[in-house]
């Protein structure tokens, strides 16, 4: 305990002194260009060991800004411990000399282990949000911080994944033999409709762990670009995968759930992928009941889930219940400047469409910059609402009759 408390004290200037630099944003045309072209390890070496402090030290200042009854939480603790954790041991590289012999193994290695360290933060991060409820519950103010907290936090968490993703694919053994062709973790012609068909499938398995049946899948593709021929695109696969994964699970579960009296005959999910000068855009369309309107923004709050909360020591893969797959697979879509958005009749189903920049140069990073403006979000109260609220009870309008 004293050791860790030493640390912190000592680790705090570093903090504050990296959070002052503002992360530098990265195309994906950048990733492609330095993986392809002019890929060095020293050069590298010493981009990162000053920007991943720095998105570290942006998101750790963040942190603290969250109320102390939440920050007092087992979970979050253990999160805030894995981040003070890789920061100091980012620190020994701050003037290594990359002409050490043994620096730039080093530094891989430590990368693969902080990634490592860091691959639970998303699940554990919503026991810290379980916990915090049942003890206390949610009002809509400090429910309003953690979702601007947690939106800028995974995003954060997205982007320093995907810098340590490419030093590591680029000059370590990770290279998947699968794809020789990625650069790094990059698919310079990702062709979309596969990554369509990969995350259907994988979901599918999962939803018939849980229900006798799911429905089929039909897909469709219109280039207006090139109308003969199929649509790729330069992106991250994993990224795309993991949003499409995340929305066939959900329109499976409505889709089976909605026509539960007749699930030998579900209706098909719809996936149709386009290509225009500005915009890749996916629609996955259901017919599994929709969602009525004033719910659909809470579908994109960390704080509720439409399923039970599955528990952190089942060994099976739960279908849905912390109530971040939405969000967060927005968090991928926004990330390169792109958006996911819903789109439901309520009685009839839904439609998500993810929509991606169709240029990558045009492709950069979307990163959460800790500032003044940061900081006064989390400050103000509560203010009034400055539009008119409809009363419980209709008003007797028969008191404001004028008299004859």
């Amino acid at each position: 305990m004293r050791l860790s408390v030493f640390l912190l004290k000592n680790a705090s200037p570093k903090i504050e002194y990296y959070s002052r630099f503002s992360p530098s944003p990265l195309s994906i045309k950048q990733f492609l260009e330095f993986g392809r072209d002019n890929a060095c390890e020293k050069t590298s070496y010493m981009f990162l060991r000053k920007e991943l402090p720095v998105r570290l030290a942006n998101t750790m200042r963040e942190v603290n800004l969250l109320p102390d009854r939440l920050l007092s939480q087992p979970s979050v603790k253990l999160v805030q411990k894995w981040y003070m954790q890789s920061f100091l041991e980012l620190l020994e590289y701050e003037t290594r000399s990359p002409d050490d012999p043994h620096a730039l193994n080093d530094f891989l290695e430590a990368l693969i282990e902080i990634r490592n360290r860091h691959n639970d933060v998303v699940p554990t991060m919503a026991q810290g949000l379980i916990e915090y409820k049942e003890k206390f519950g949610f009002d809509p103010f400090v429910s309003s911080n953690i979702q601007y907290f947690l939106d800028r936090f995974y995003t954060n968490r997205i982007s320093f994944r995907m810098l340590i993703n490419q030093h590591t694919l680029l000059f370590g053994n990770d290279t998947n033999p699968a794809h020789p062709k990625h650069i790094g973790s990059i698919d310079p012609a990702c062709s979309v409709a596969d990554v369509v068909t990969d995350a259907y499938e994988t979901a599918k398995m999962l939803c018939e762990q849980y229900y006798p049946a799911a429905p089929e899948l039909k897909i469709a593709e219109f280039n207006a670009k090139a109308p003969s021929k199929p649509i790729q695109a330069v992106y991250v696969p994993s990224h795309l995968f993991h949003m499409l994964f995340e929305l066939f699970k959900n329109a499976m579960r409505a889709t089976v759930e909605h026509h539960e009296e007749d699930k030998d005959d579900l209706p098909p999910i719809k996936a149709k992928v386009t290509l225009g000068k500005e915009d890749l855009s996916i629609k996955i369309s259901d017919k599994g009941g929709g969602v009525a309107l004033r719910k659909i923004d809470r579908l994109f709050n960390y704080t509720y889930s439409t399923a039970p909360t599955p528990s952190l020591d089942s060994k099976r893969v739960p279908l849905a219940g912390f109530g971040h797959g939405l969000p967060i697979s927005r968090l991928y879509a926004r990330y390169f400047q792109g958006d996911l958005k819903l789109y439901s009749m309520e009685g009839v189903g839904t439609d998500a469409v993810i929509y991606l920049k169709a240029l990558s140069s045009e492709s950069f990073e979307r990163l959460p910059v800790f500032n003044k403006s940061a900081w006064r979000h989390y400050q103000g109260g509560p203010e009034a609402d400055d539009w008119s609220n409809p009363s419980k009870e209709p008003r007797d309008a028969s008191k404001y009759k004028a008299k004859r």
